[in-house]
């Protein structure tokens, strides 16, 4: 990757090898949420920033779960830009990986480990943008503020949901940056230099459903077995073919796919399904999905189970009636003993940041200077992320994670044997520090 002249003083083999060092000790501490337990991440991290003298703060609401805010002072011309990762990750099933999922292990150029992607290097990115700009001295207009958070797995409410309430002031920012966009090494089953920006996100709308039945004992035919009227009604949803959704937001990421030449005529229907299908990225960008991920039924082997439950996590694109979309469920299921119900309250609609902001141009020059026939396109994030706080706060915020992942690196997203590549995480360290040092400088 061509180094910006901006970056001369750097040595970024170095930095390449520190950085890596960095990432693995990170990915060696276990924030499984649950519990949680990410006070020890926190000042991990807290704590290289003040062996070189960055100040820290540390702010514990729930015991062992520490947030990290860290400031690297500007002279006040203009609003602070903030840089906000989250220190906890999703629990493990360690006896499906190849490698223990805890150990930051480096095989064949892919570093191994829970949070290797979701987020802990896009976390080591940002802390190096800070720490190399403070080693240089260079003189800054921005304060620059370095926020790590738990509990974003566990829906946030504990991390940046609890600071979005409780500390407002730390939010008088100009931007943000997070995660829920990444760039992708490919589209449409081909390669591809493709940077997303995430301007809004899927609104998470997860869904219980309850089947009801005759109990009785296992040893005589059941009739209304609660069993199955639940597989049954799974079974329905499995194959219900939801098709693309349209949105203004979603027909201008097209756009920004066709004039960067990554699909064609966009009135060919056949040819833009063909190439959103290749992915489930792009799938689950264009559709509400839906994903059966708890079932629990029964309480005794000989016992017909008068009650079964299933657990459904649904994201639907934005600007989508949440409440349409239940009665949609209900009608495909088309069972009156099978009851759906929203787990999680209503709430505010996801907003979305604008993309005439000084900080959306920086990403777009660094990227195509970085490479000639790049495409960053404003997009939607496919999952929930803490950027959901900030932008009803107001604060214009990006998910944006300067990686080329291939598909196997966006499958570790919650999936085993989660890596990425050492090449991904040195260009995700140039490239962040070349964008935050174009916005605080």
């Amino acid at each position: 990757m061509p180094t910006s002249p901006s970056s001369s003083g750097i040595d970024w083999p170095r930095v390449h090898a520190e950085a890596l060092a960095v990432l693995q000790r990170y990915l060696r501490i276990d924030t499984s949420n649950p519990p949680g337990h990410e006070t020890p991440a926190a000042h991990f991290l807290g704590d290289l920033l003040a062996a070189e003298g960055i100040a820290c703060e540390y702010i514990e609401e729930m015991p062992g779960r520490a947030m990290l805010i860290a400031r690297l002072p500007g002279d006040g011309s203009r609003r602070p830009l903030m840089l906000a990762n989250h220190t906890d990750v999703v629990p493990v099933e360690a006896e499906y990986w190849d490698v223990p999922p805890f150990s930051g292990l480096i095989r064949d150029g892919r570093v191994y480990g829970r949070g290797a992607v979701d987020m802990k290097s896009a976390g080591v990115m940002q802390l190096f943008a800070m720490l190399l700009l403070h080693r240089l001295g260079l003189p800054l207009r921005r304060d620059l503020i370095f926020v790590a958070v738990p509990d974003e797995e566990g829906g946030g409410e504990g991390g940046m949901g609890w600071l979005a309430r409780n500390r407002p002031e730390l939010f008088d920012v100009e931007c943000c940056i997070n995660e829920g966009g990444t760039g992708m090494a490919d589209f449409g089953g081909r390669p591809a230099r493709l940077f997303e920006v995430a301007i809004t996100e899927k609104e998470m709308s997860p869904l219980q459903l309850i089947a009801v039945g005759t109990p009785g004992h296992a040893s005589k035919p059941a009739a209304d077995n609660s069993a199955v009227r639940l597989i049954a009604a799974l079974a329905r949803l499995a194959r219900w073919d939801r098709g693309l959704t349209l949105t203004p937001i979603t027909r201008a990421y097209l756009e920004g796919l066709h004039a960067a030449g990554l699909i064609g005529d966009l009135d060919d229907r056949a040819a833009l399904d063909a190439a959103i299908h290749a992915s489930p990225d792009s799938v689950a960008t264009f559709s509400n999905t839906l994903n059966i991920t708890m079932i629990d039924v029964g309480m005794k082997f000989n016992v017909v189970p008068a009650r079964s439950t299933a657990t459904i996590d649904c994201r639907l694109v934005p600007g989508q009636d949440r409440h349409a979309w239940l009665r949609e469920v209900e009608a495909v299921i088309d069972d009156p003993l099978v009851s759906v119900e929203f787990i999680l309250p209503d709430a505010e609609a996801p907003a979305v940041s604008p993309e005439d902001t000084e900080l959306f141009r920086v990403i777009r020059d660094v990227c195509t200077e970085a490479f000639e026939d790049a495409a960053v396109v404003a997009s939607t994030s496919i999952v929930g992320t803490d950027n959901r706080f900030t932008r009803l706060l107001g604060v214009p915020s990006y998910g944006f994670i300067p990686a080329l992942l291939s598909q196997s690196e966006r499958d570790g997203f919650h999936g085993h044997n989660e890596f990425i590549t050492v090449d991904n995480l040195n260009m995700g360290l140039e490239l962040m520090y070349e964008v935050v040092r174009r916005m605080v400088t």
